[in-house]
């Protein structure tokens, strides 16, 4: 028997979303068979270079919000080189509990800790119920947590998981401004070859552009010739030139699938720098591979262009 585990980098400390998202990965069986360690960090870039650096096997961070859309400090983070890669992914249903130190009231909160995405998540219950509170940014819910029960704030708005391991009492639960709020969260690990296709893949890339009129335009055209279905793309400034921008692109399928492939190739021409992020097995049940009929209509290209290049009968 082996006495290795496997550490596993999240945004910390104990009790936020993104420790709830690690142990859904690791009863996935995400990070092998190998007892695990987690390693709470304060924030998705410690997380993703605790990967680079070896001092992780795993890191599991946020990426997209239901309301407030991308997590840019993860997409920062992933885009700086392609040493890491995305393996698989979850979706959580995100509600809080508002919690005070023992003995306090609504009456009591001044000032209302929670992560800046949280916040989005709960203003308006705090408009309705304590509409004089202050909000008060945390680096994580469950720090929120932990600087109520320090005294920093009178409340938080953290997982309800987070009460119990910081001593604090819950008031109020299941608050969300949106019913049916999600977050996805991705498992990152060094680059290595890619999980199996499974028919329903997400494939991510980071990419730059010549400034040039239709550039943007023209490459994901090779997507939309092809069949595959772009499911997300954001613009993050690239902190060198002013108005300069790297683009994060998620399409539906594998860089196995022949059509994502192409797409992928094409690209390549078109970009100054493209940067591979992982093709994983999607949650969502609609992100299928492209149809079977661009896929035999690619393969009968590639059948052309092999008989006119040995001189056979097209």
């Amino acid at each position: 028997m082996s006495d290795a585990q496997t550490v596993v980098a999240y945004l910390g400390p104990a009790g936020t979303f993104t420790e709830a998202a690690l142990y859904k990965f690791a009863d996935a069986g995400v990070f092998g068979s190998n007892p695990i360690v987690t390693l709470p960090l304060n924030s998705p870039q410690q997380a993703v270079d605790a990967v680079r650096e070896g001092t992780a096997a795993f890191a599991v961070v946020a990426i997209e919000n239901f309301v407030d859309g991308p997590v840019t400090p993860t997409f920062d983070a992933l885009d700086q080189g392609s040493s890491v890669q995305i393996i698989a992914e979850e979706e959580l249903d995100i509600a809080f509990s508002i919690m005070v130190a023992p003995g306090k009231t609504l009456v009591d909160v001044k000032t209302l800790a929670t992560h800046p995405v949280g916040y989005q998540q709960v203003k308006n219950w705090m408009a309705s119920h304590i509409p004089e509170a202050q909000y008060v940014p945390a680096s994580s819910n469950a720090a929120a947590a932990q600087l109520v029960a320090e005294g920093g704030a009178d409340a938080a708005a953290a997982p309800e998981r987070a009460a119990a391991l910081f001593g604090l009492e819950r008031l109020a639960d299941d608050v969300a401004d949106v019913r049916g709020a999600k977050t996805r969260f991705v498992a990152v690990q060094a680059r290595t070859a890619v999980p199996t296709a499974t028919g329903h893949d997400r494939t991510s890339v980071v990419f730059s552009l010549p400034n040039v009129p239709g550039s943007l335009v023209t490459a994901l055209n090779e997507f939309a010739i092809r069949g595959v279905d772009l499911t997300r793309i954001e613009s993050r400034p690239t902190r060198k030139i002013f108005g300069t921008y790297r683009f994060h692109l998620d399409v539906v399928g594998h860089i196995h699938d022949i059509p994502v492939a192409e797409a992928l190739r094409a690209l390549y021409l078109h970009a100054e720098d493209l940067v591979f992020l992982g093709s994983w097995p999607s949650n969502r049940s609609g992100d299928s591979a492209p149809g079977a009929d661009q896929l035999a209509r690619l393969r009968k290209a590639d059948e052309w262009v092999r008989a006119a290049s040995a001189g056979k009968e097209l």
